[in-house]
Formats: structure tokens, C-alpha cells, sequence
């Protein structure tokens, strides 16, 4: 294959490892959403943050939130296309700290918290306000313009 780019070999180990913060811009998306939840009271809005006793350790809410609004800015409805996606996407690997909730959680988290995340999505609409990116002028639902 003269004459063209080469790719490394996929067996090739390196010295160091690599950084995942390396492969994210500082423009990023995630990294607003990383430090938007960070930020967030998730006991008062409504998320369980005290983890059970006994059984299985599970995903803190912070964890899942961030997932679940990574979801909604890609566009990816689907909780067993987001357990794909967070094995494999490097800006999920970096939004979780290599993560990988299976399709289960991700869809009982969503069901199981649909009224504190509303009240993120207010929480959010807020901030957008006081940082005036949201003027309020013009609504659009569905590509329809009000």
C-alpha cells in the first residue's frame, strides 16, 4: 500500500498509556454537561444518593445523568444502542470514567427518575437563562416555530 497514509498496527503496545482527556477539545459538549451535573444538588432534586446496605453496588445518579443527557444531545433514544456506545465512544469512556452501565440500568434509571430529571431539564433551562443563551423569542416544537 505505498503512496498512502499507514495506519499503527492494532498489537502495537505503547510506553504510556494514552489520556482519554487528550482525545476531548476543551469546546466539547461533555465537558459542560460533565461540570453541569457535577454542580447539581441530586438529593434535592429527587435522586437517590445514599447507596443500599447490602446487594450489588450500583451506578451513582451522577453517573447515570450524565449518560442520559449525553443521550439526549447525540440523539440516541435507545438504552441497549447507549450500552454499545458507552464501550466504545470515547467521549462516553471520558463522561463516565470508562463506565459501561448495561441496557437494564440505563432503562430503569430513566423510568425510575422521571421527575427529578425534569426538574434537571429546569434546572438547566435556568442556567441557560442567566448566562443569557436563551432569549425566549422563538419556540420550536417539532420544526414548527412559535
Amino acid at each position: 500500500m505505498n503512496g498512502f497514509i499507514q495506519s499503527q498496527s492494532r498489537t502495537q503496545t505503547t510506553l504510556l498509556p494514552e489520556c482519554l482527556d487528550d482525545f476531548i477539545n476543551e469546546d466539547n459538549p461533555v465537558r459542560v454537561v460533565d461540570v453541569f451535573v457535577d454542580r447539581l444538588e441530586l438529593g434535592k432534586l429527587g435522586f437517590k444518593v445514599t447507596p443500599a446496605d447490602t446487594g450489588r453496588l450500583g451506578y451513582h445518579p451522577a453517573t447515570m445523568l450524565k449518560l442520559y443527557i449525553y443521550s439526549y444531545l447525540s440523539r440516541i433514544p435507545s438504552s441497549r444502542r447507549l450500552e454499545r456506545e458507552a464501550a466504545c465512544n470515547v467521549e462516553l469512556m471520558w463522561l463516565l470514567g470508562r463506565l459501561a452501565p448495561d441496557f437494564k440500568t440505563i432503562a430503569d434509571f430513566r423510568k425510575d427518575n422521571g421527575k427529578a430529571i425534569k426538574k434537571v431539564c429546569r434546572e438547566f433551562v435556568d442556567l441557560c437563562r442567566r448566562l443569557e443563551l436563551v432569549s425566549g423569542e422563538l419556540v420550536a416544537i417539532d420544526g414548527s416555530k412559535f
